[in-house]
């Protein structure tokens, strides 16, 4: 752990800083400090949508309950199938998707069925319907159907006492079908992470308030609002705090009292005006407050009492670059969830020169799309400043640029993260 001893710092500007960690360190220090959530609750299917599921969820039923037909057709006993040529057979009675044919069928015998009918008794094979001949209550069968074909055993899909879902789960559309197929109204999910947030700068003014030379609107307060919304955590935003000490230990205090975590955007670069590394050294633990990375090198990781705290750098694509690495996986990781690998990358040619210098991991904007011959291929956004918001809208991937490599020429070969599934 660092105390608050200061020693001289390199400039956010300076590529090579021995200080700083490595992403892959930082993120593994990051999910070794923090312990999952404990707490849970109890609600309905329907509202479980990317919640983490706090037990695992095991079938008292077999799903299908009984066998049933896979197409429409007609259901006999496979003994009658034809080796060659044709046989004519007896037609009974019909068999629908929730009203069955309830009678024995005998050898000789078949009935008319639906997707979705259940099996009636003696029977254990379908004929699709455009491979038999009918003539009253005849019909003619030839061969081509295999015994036992074209039925959906009991439980094929879930079988009683499967465990289909496991604790850690993080619930998608068809896990909410799944578990309404067991019949169950009810599922136990980890209760939602609170997350606190406040933006600091004297220079910056909420939407609604009036410009003055030099200031500007805070427009991190709403990416990190959309970016928390998209994981369903519980929201508490703190608004704009003045880059004052007493306000900014009053913020830290009231946040520490409320929230799990607590997210702060500007004040951790070493500026006179950038106070929150001190307020934290102050009330808290630092972990580590500086990452190899670019954008967003001073970030700062601690604790303060049960609260964890990410200090964010100030400029909106360093916050949203830090948030997607290591505050995204670290709230996924306190809510419970199991399912954590490393989001997908791709290797794919670039178009673009990229320009960099060794000694950071980059995380530039990029636009993934197919060529004419239709391969994958990657273009950088344009200027790739901390400060162009407008990079990471019109980006749908990060083109992610090893810690020692240089510049590298249009035709190079470089790793990308999509967006989705990460944003």
């Amino acid at each position: 752990m660092e105390t608050g001893t200061r020693t001289p710092a390199a400039s956010c500007q300076d590529e090579h800083d021995p200080a700083s960690l490595p992403p892959a360190l930082a993120l593994e220090r990051i999910l070794a400090a923090i312990t999952p959530l404990t707490e849970t609750e109890n609600i309905g299917v329907r509202k479980a949508l990317g919640r983490v599921l706090a037990e695992n969820i095991i079938s008292a039923i077999n799903v299908p309950s009984a066998a049933n037909s896979a197409m429409d057709g007609y259901a006999l006993v496979g003994s009658d199938l034809p080796e060659v040529g044709t046989r004519d057979l007896k037609m009974v009675g019909t068999a629908y998707a929730g009203r069955p044919y309830t009678e024995p069928v005998d050898p000789g015998q078949c009935v008319r069925i639906m997707t979705g009918a259940v099996m009636p008794e003696g029977t254990d094979t379908v004929v699709i319907q455009e491979s038999v001949r009918t003539q009253g209550d005849r019909i003619t069968v030839g061969t081509g159907t295999a015994p036992g074909a074209n039925v959906r055993a009991a439980g094929e899909d879930i079988a009683r006492g499967e465990t289909i879902l496991h604790r850690g789960c993080t619930l998608t559309p068809a896990d909410l079908g799944l578990i309404a197929s067991l019949g169950q109204e009810q599922v136990m999910v980890t209760r939602r992470p609170r997350v606190a947030f406040f933006s600091t700068g004297d220079e910056l003014r909420s939407l609604g308030e009036n410009l003055e030379v030099g200031q500007v609107y805070d427009s991190n307060r709403y990416t990190l609002h959309g970016m928390l919304h998209r994981l369903g955590v519980e929201i508490l935003d703190l608004g704009v705090i003045e880059d004052q000490l007493p306000a900014l230990r009053r913020a830290f205090t009231k946040a520490a009292a409320k929230a799990d975590v607590l997210i702060t955007t500007g004040g951790v670069s070493v500026g006179e005006a950038d106070y929150v590394k001190e307020v934290l050294e102050q009330t808290g633990s630092i972990n580590f407050w500086k990452i190899a990375i670019k954008p967003g090198r001073p970030l700062a990781f601690g604790r303060i009492k049960d609260t964890w705290f990410f200090g964010l750098p100030g400029n909106p694509v360093s916050v949203m670059v830090t948030f997607y690495q290591f505050v995204q996986p670290a709230l996924r990781h306190l809510m419970g969830a199991s399912n954590m690998e490393q989001p997908l990358t791709l290797k794919v040619m670039c178009e673009s020169r990229l320009k960099k210098r060794p000694g950071r991991v980059e995380y530039q904007r990029g636009i993934l799309e197919r060529d004419a011959q239709g391969q994958l291929v990657v273009r950088k956004t344009g200027m790739q400043g901390s400060g162009i918001l407008s990079s990471m809208s019109q980006a749908n991937c990060f083109i992610i640029l090893p810690l020692e490599s240089g510049n590298l020429e249009p035709g190079a070969l470089v790793e990308v993260q999509p967006f989705f599934g990460l944003v």
